[in-house]
């Protein structure tokens, strides 16, 4: 399974658990309190007459508190820092598990006076804060409602005349001589939303209040500013640490929840480095309605968009049964956190319950499988069909080696390759991806059920005797797409994802008899070529046996090298426990491979 890293959300009898149809591997924190450990009394500093655990100032011993709630106390005032931004605190309750903050650029009792330090609930996704607060009823946690409201202060040229926008001009101008300003309360403002003619300057946070917006005033706005908004902090992460103590990790373990949308919104906080959230009225509109419908599959529909600076790009509404949240989490911590040529870029996301979406950059060519499919011959040349064999070699190159995490894919086939104007290829859908350790042990993926699709996944997914599922099983998927590019799996319905012929036998006869064209159709003898480079390194990806695969970085060697230089691999076998007899043939392909890696990839797992 696809592991994340979660909060423990329930501490709930076994008994009362409510399975959920999405299971999430959590890694939990347990506390313990360290013996001989010095005694923490609660500080206090100014208007805070108590700070205990897990807030510490920074004066207290270390063991006491957390160090990520640390507190200064300034000139008899208790300060909290965000990174560089600069907060007092005006209260903080630890029944509700909430501090009250205000920017230290609000002055009191004087309106001109503004957040120095821009802050929205995006922004706090490095902190150990949350603009939300979970409601419970007794032991269940039964959802979460927002603290704050947000400020919006915009810059307009002309004139707006709303009653969503009230005037700041009794109070400050925060635009240009010419022009004028307004403020905007309430968590539905979006960007979409504003005037074409304003522009945003700032983003803050208000304590909710019940008033509409039509009846407030800025001064009374600036007021709720003085008073200031809470963030709550998260108990659940270690829910023993009220006691001075130190954390340690647990093993894995499955755990069911009975609020998976809460694990997701969890999950989305707690990732930095983060896509754009949109909220599901702004996908709505990119969308127009959901007019343009660009295909659907099992995960749900994928439609054109048009973003607000006038670029186009692919909506993918996910399906609300089946694993929808779990592959959702999925795409978002893997393909959210790479950017390389050959991988698809995710531009924003949308998650409102159970309503999530993702944003990605618009490919005009669609997915590999309406060209080569859908067609006696392929629409592309075969030069062309290299080079798309080549990026996606080199995309998933980079998944393996390129992240800090290694990101296996689990999912490579045509339909998962999409197109850009250019005919450059873009792997996508990582529903399926797991995050991994890179090197080592690691390298060994960690499975509870066979993913992928029927025709493309290794043979150790289903013959646990074969091998262990590593990134080896990406590089048979790969070896099994650029024989379908080149028209080697036609002998079947390639189209379909439901049925597989073993078809790597003949192939390798027809390869390895000599004068026997390979390339489909009438093509000169150096696209024949290109063809047969391709029918070879896919027959040497596609090896029963794990551990006689290339690595994705050898395979892009393979591709890039000249045909003469290229081996023929083992004749492939059907079954685990077949064997092929090898004549003189083997002493040249070991001799090879020997020198291709830095060790025997016959022998042993490269890394």
């Amino acid at each position: 399974m696809f592991t994340v890293r979660l909060p423990l959300l329930l501490h709930i009898a076994a008994a009362r658990l409510i399975i959920s149809p999405l299971f999430i591997l959590l890694l939990l924190q347990a506390c313990r309190a360290t013996d001989g450990q010095v005694d923490c009394v609660a500080s206090s500093c100014g208007i805070i007459p108590i700070i205990k655990s897990p807030f510490r100032l920074k004066s207290d011993p270390e063991s006491c508190g957390h160090n990520k709630y640390t507190l200064s106390c300034e000139s008899n005032t208790t300060v909290l820092y965000l990174g560089s931004a600069r907060y007092y605190v005006q209260a903080i309750d630890y029944n509700n598990l909430t501090i009250r903050l205000v920017d230290d650029g609000v002055i009191g009792n004087n309106c001109s006076s503004l957040p120095t330090h821009p802050l929205s609930e995006s922004s706090l996704t490095s902190h150990p804060y949350s603009a939300t607060h979970l409601r419970k009823m007794l032991l269940f946690m039964i959802g979460e409602e927002s603290l704050n409201e947000a400020l919006v202060l915009v810059s307009c040229d002309n004139a707006v005349y709303s009653p969503l926008y009230l005037q700041t001009a009794s109070c400050i101008n925060i635009g240009s001589k010419n022009s004028s300003s307004y403020a905007l309360v309430g968590n539905a403002v979006v960007a979409s939303d504003l005037a074409e003619t304003c522009t945003v300057v700032m983003v803050a946070m208000l304590p909710k209040t019940k008033k509409k917006n039509y009846q407030v005033t800025f001064q009374e706005v600036h007021q709720q500013l003085e008073y200031g908004f809470e963030l709550s902090w998260q108990e659940y992460s270690c829910p023993h640490c009220r006691r001075p103590s130190h954390c340690y990790p647990l093993k894995f373990g499955i755990f069911h929840c009975n609020n998976a949308y809460y694990n997701i919104e969890e999950f989305l906080q707690n990732q930095t480095l983060m896509p754009i959230r949109y909220s599901y009225s702004d996908i709505k509109k990119v969308t127009e309605g959901f007019k343009d419908k660009l295909g659907e599959g099992g995960f749900g529909s994928v439609y054109k968009a048009k973003l607000r600076g006038g670029s186009f790009a692919a909506v993918k509404i996910l399906g609300r049964g089946g694993s929808g949240g779990q592959d959702f989490m999925s795409e978002v911590a893997t393909i959210g956190r790479i950017h390389h040529a050959n991988v698809v870029r995710l531009i924003g996301y949308c998650s409102e319950g159970p309503k999530r979406a993702l944003v990605y950059e618009f490919m005009p060519n669609g997915s590999l499988d309406k060209h080569i499919f859908h067609h006696k011959q392929s629409s592309l040349s075969l030069e062309q069909l290299y080079h798309i064999s080549l990026g996606v070699a080199h995309g998933i190159e980079y998944l393996h080696r390129g992240c800090t995490m290694q990101i296996l894919h689990f999912d490579i086939k045509p339909h998962n390759i999409l197109l850009d104007q250019s005919f450059n290829p873009k792997i996508s859908n990582f529903g399926l991806a797991q995050l991994n350790q890179p090197g080592g042990d690691h390298s060994i993926a960690t499975m509870t059920a066979a993913r992928g699709t029927i025709g493309y996944m290794a043979p150790e997914m289903f013959y646990k005797n074969i091998g262990t599922v590593s990134y080896k099983a990406d590089v048979y998927s790969f070896g099994m797409l650029i024989l379908e590019m080149t028209g080697k799996r036609r002998n079947q319905n390639a189209a379909t994802d439901h049925s597989s012929v073993y078809f790597p036998s003949w192939v390798h006869n027809e390869v390895s008899t000599p004068g026997t064209p390979i390339a489909v159709g009438e093509v000169t003898e150096e696209e024949d070529d290109i063809a047969k480079k391709m029918v070879i390194v896919g027959l040497w990806c596609i090896q029963t046996n794990p551990a006689n695969r290339p690595p994705m970085n050898k395979v892009v060697e393979m591709l890039e090298g000249d045909l003469e230089s290229l081996p023929l691999p083992p004749k492939p076998v059907l079954y685990a426990g077949e064997t092929v007899t090898r004549n003189e043939e083997e002493s040249s392909t070991s001799s090879y491979m020997s020198s291709m890696c830095t060790q025997s990839i016959i022998s042993t797992v490269s890394k």
